[in-house]
């Protein structure tokens, strides 16, 4: 079996999508630590469930960034 930074090693190799996915199944894997009130963890495995469904509701980097930009002053 792969020890921990051989792992770690190979993650770090992967695309930058290709870990936040790798990252989203492992702490989907872990059992909750928080408590059931908090909403924020549910809202957040609601919608990432919503985009794996349906990838298109998502946008990239670039349209995030344009719809964040401010206005000129």
């Amino acid at each position: 079996m792969a020890g921990i930074a051989e792992v770690e090693k190979f993650a770090f190799e992967l695309t930058d999508t290709q870990r936040a996915v790798l990252a989203a199944h492992l702490l989907r894997s872990l059992p909750s630590v928080l408590h059931d009130e908090d909403e924020g963890i549910a809202e957040a495995l609601r919608r990432d469930a919503e985009l794996e469904g349906n990838p298109e509701m998502g946008i990239s980097l670039e349209q995030l960034d344009q719809g964040a930009a401010l206005p000129p002053a």
